[in-house]
């Protein structure tokens, strides 16, 4: 094959890759915005059921984007249900524990009963 034609498909390949890289950053971008929306909605509603400062309802909210790329990560894998069931679970002991820095006893004991009535509902 001539230099020519090398230098063409190493290219014509590069523009792939690189076209992929892009589209990839801009979905994720997408997707994080969406989740940086949807937290500061969600924070701002446990902002009024806790009665929570403001310093905390962004503690809140960072907690929110925080824990749920984890948890999406671990629903989007290839494991297996119970090994999903299992690290979800250990996902939320690790975010129970970041939200008890940051909340009062009172008001980490109403987030569990009113997220245990949401999810019942659910």
């Amino acid at each position: 094959m001539k230099l020519q034609h090398r230098i063409t498909i190493i290219g014509l390949a590069a523009a792939a890759v690189a076209g992929f890289v892009y589209s990839q950053i801009h979905i994720h971008e997408k997707n994080r915005r969406e989740i940086r929306e949807i937290a500061a909605e969600l924070a701002y509603t446990w902002r009024n059921q806790l009665n929570l400062s403001i310093d905390q309802t962004q503690l809140l909210e960072d907690a929110i984007i925080e824990f749920t790329i984890k948890k999406n990560e671990i629903i989007n894998s290839s494991l297996g249900t119970g090994q999903q069931v299992n690290k979800l679970k250990t996902i939320q002991k690790s975010e129970h524990k970041s939200l008890q820095k940051f909340l009062t006893q009172e008001q980490f004991e109403n987030y569990i009963f009113l997220n245990k009535q949401l999810t019942r509902k659910s």
